[in-house]
């Protein structure tokens, strides 16, 4: 399990007892992020940046001895686990992508809304931190004892908008807070790959769109709630381009982080994905999740 942008593996808090019932889970911090080593990030460019993650990850899975597995990357993780697969589909038995970012180029689908604030003076104002690389957590870093608050309130605006009845606890919530704070508070590391991979708008500068024929991968699935901000879409043009099997899942009362907003629903569209691998020679007789829904 690969996380996102400003995440850490403890954002898959709610998934990993109801997931190891199935699986054997393994959850890490891409290089730079959470609790793994921060070492300056000094890339220069797309192809240099998208290296300096994919080949840690190699060298994260050589020095454990896995061969084959199921990915599965979140937004920015799910842009990640997709370049992995594409350099060493070998490894990769199946890739799930959550809400992935990465798919579409600005020029080809940018939203009228974004293109009008792009042309203000406000949007040319954000576009210019973007590109001189001024990330959310140095505004929380530079927050100083104020940090934690602004955190607090972010937590709890963004992780109650969409449940599906299981709302964060009191308890949950302080954890989460307090654990998204010191992630994001930690030195700048990773983080700083925003402007090499992503546009502002959150645009690939290299569109996955682009390699739908090179997949390689046995099988993709990927998984969306009904109200991610990742629109499902390119998801269907990219299965368009792919010579291989390909599934979109999505879930209700669910925003981009459908592992925390209805954990159940993403919990059954995982294992249903990975049917044929659950059940070899039974695994087309599994039912389509009668909560879910296809695109």
């Amino acid at each position: 399990m690969v996380h996102g942008y400003a995440a850490s593996q403890g954002f898959f808090f709610r998934n990993f007892d109801a997931l190891a019932a199935h699986f054997r889970v393994i959850a890490i911090d891409q290089l730079g992020w959470g609790a793994s080593s921060r070492p300056d990030f000094d890339c220069k460019s797309t192809e240099e940046t998208e290296a300096w993650f994919i080949d840690s990850f190699e060298a994260w899975r050589k020095a454990k001895n896995l061969d084959k597995f199921i990915l599965l990357g979140h937004s920015f993780g799910g842009y990640v686990a997709a370049k992995y697969a594409l350099k060493h589909p070998e490894h990769v038995q199946h890739l799930i992508l959550v809400g992935p970012a990465g798919f579409s180029s600005e020029s080809e689908h940018m939203p009228e809304e974004l293109a009008k604030f792009r042309a203000s003076w406000k949007g040319a104002f954000v576009n210019h931190l973007w590109e001189s690389n001024v990330t959310p957590q140095k505004f929380i870093r530079g927050l100083g004892p104020w940090g934690p608050n602004l955190v607090q309130r972010y937590t709890s605006a963004r992780f109650g908008s969409y449940s599906a009845g299981e709302e964060l606890t009191k308890e949950e919530s302080k954890l989460l807070t307090d654990y998204v704070y010191h992630t994001l508070a930690a030195k700048a590391s990773g983080e700083l790959c925003l402007k090499y991979i992503f546009s502002f708008g959150a645009f690939a500068r290299k569109p996955l769109l682009e390699s739908a024929s090179d997949w390689k991968v046995p099988t993709t699935t990927f998984i969306y709630g009904y109200q991610d901000w990742m629109d499902y879409q390119g998801a269907q043009q990219v299965r368009e381009g792919m010579k291989v099997p390909c599934e979109i899942i999505r879930a209700p009362q669910a925003g981009h982080f459908v592992f925390i907003d209805n954990p159940s629903g993403f919990h059954s569209a995982v294992v249903y994905a990975c049917r044929k691998i659950l059940s070899p020679g039974h695994g087309d007789a599994m039912r389509f999740p009668y909560d879910l829904s296809s695109a």
